[in-house]
Formats: C-alpha cells, structure tokens, sequence
C-alpha cells in the first residue's frame, strides 16, 4: 500500500469537511508542556469560526490550560476508503462570557454534539462548563489518495 497523491485542499473542501464533523482533536501547550483533549464543535463555515463548550472538573489540567486565551490547534481527520482527510485549525480560544452570549452563539453551541454519555469523577454541580469561540489564523486541508493493492 503506497502513496499514491497527496495534495492541499480547496477552502471549499476543507471547510466541507470541518462541516461534516463535530468533534476533533484540540491540542494546547503551556511552556513546552502539550496537552491534547477530544472535543465537540460548531462550526460557522461563512465566519470560519468554531464554538465549543469545554467541560473541566475544577483544579483539573483542562483548566489549567484553558486560561487567559491561548494559541491552540484542532484537528479533524476521516478516513473514506482508500482516501483520507484531514484539516488542521491554527488560533485562538477565546472565552466567552456567559453574559455576553447572543442568539447567535445559542444557535452555534447547539451544533456541538454532547457525547451520549458523559463521566466525571465530580458531580455535575461542581463541574465548569466554558464557552469558547475558536478564531482561526490558519485552515488547512489536505487529502490522501492511497494506491489500491492490486
């Protein structure tokens, strides 16, 4: 199995993509400690902006690498038979305020798939739940095309 093309994806294609998915990887650092978390979002194609509601327990290492707005990554990746994707988000996280949420941001948070189940060694009262607006400075796609095995 070799690689037959890899080539960069239109905006058009990417943001195909990023459309299609609700979760991927959101990868942080603090100093030259990484810190990679799965996530959920909502993402605003015409804006290019993602919406994520992030859940920490409090004094938990999600937290600590959620303060002040840091520079973060996303990844979101799909693999179609011999063909595969992925789009790699470059930014900043933004925290938002829960007074300063809009219709807007009520519409865009509600396509931020929950998982089915969640588990927390807290119970939920003590749990922090942070809105987030991911504003891109980089997106980009690029895509695989495998060679077949015959």
């Amino acid at each position: 199995m070799g690689l037959e093309q890899e080539t960069e994806m239109s905006s058009e294609e990417t943001d195909a993509l990023l459309g299609r998915h609700e979760t991927g990887v959101l990868a942080l650092a603090r100093d030259d400690d990484p810190y990679a978390v799965p996530i959920s979002f909502g993402y605003d194609a015409d804006e290019r902006l993602f919406y994520m509601r992030l859940v920490a327990g409090s004094g938990s290492e999600k937290s600590k690498f959620l303060s002040g707005s840091p520079d973060v990554r996303l990844v979101v990746y799909e693999e179609e038979g011999r063909t595969y994707r992925s789009a790699v988000v470059t930014g900043v996280l933004e925290s938002v305020a829960r007074d300063e949420i809009t219709p807007e941001h009520v519409a865009q948070y509600g396509e931020a798939k929950r998982p089915l189940f969640e588990i927390w060694g807290e119970s939920r009262s003590d749990l922090d739940i942070q809105l987030h607006v991911l504003r891109p400075t980089t997106i980009s796609g690029r895509r695989i095309e495998l060679e077949s095995d015959e």
